[in-house]
């Protein structure tokens, strides 16, 4: 009985294997190693414009290098500002100017996904009573197909404040 048991487990263990190995190579049959893709890199220029009566006023240039099908990159400048938020409690917000972007080149044709998040603070004339700071924002959220070295407008938003425009536009450019 032990001998028939053996036979059997060593029989089916060559058709195991057998089969076994006929899948793992039928999966490798016509696949060739693929050759990597290369890498291109990038340059984003982005001009935030601020307009009044239709008039450039005021142009702010930030720039970031990126890889197509990089992660999103950021750059952020401002200041971490502490604020009480109970008796001997701070919590800090951030004021200033703040880009996330992200070029996407395996579609076709390539695209770039940007979140810009600008702030400042009031002018003092405009500053609530209490003495706290009022914070002015705006956030801008776009994609938009990128054709390189021509200037794309991502957004555009009004100041309810005044008669100024903000635009957020950006350049791609492809590095060599």
């Amino acid at each position: 009985m032990r001998k028939k048991v053996a036979l059997i487990a060593a029989i089916l263990g060559l058709c195991l294997s057998g089969s076994i190995r006929a899948i793992a190579q039928d999966t490798n049959e016509g696949s060739k190693p693929s050759a990597p893709k290369p890498i291109t890199a990038y340059r984003l220029e982005f001009y935030l414009n601020e307009l009044e009566d239709g008039k450039k006023i005021n142009t702010r240039h930030y720039t970031m290098n990126t890889t197509d099908d990089s992660s999103s990159q950021d750059l952020k400048i401002g200041t971490r500002v502490p604020v009480q938020s109970g008796e001997g409690k701070f919590e800090y917000l951030d004021v200033g100017t703040s880009i996330r972007a992200r070029l996407i080149s395996f579609k076709t044709p390539m695209s770039l996904d940007v979140h810009a998040d600008i702030s400042n603070f009031a002018m003092p004339d405009d500053v609530a009573r209490g003495g706290r700071p009022l914070v002015r924002q705006m956030v801008i959220n776009g994609s938009s197909t990128v054709v390189t070295d021509k200037p794309i407008l991502i957004g555009s938003v009004d100041d309810p404040n005044s008669k100024r425009e903000y635009q957020l536009e950006v350049t791609v450019t492809r590095l060599k």
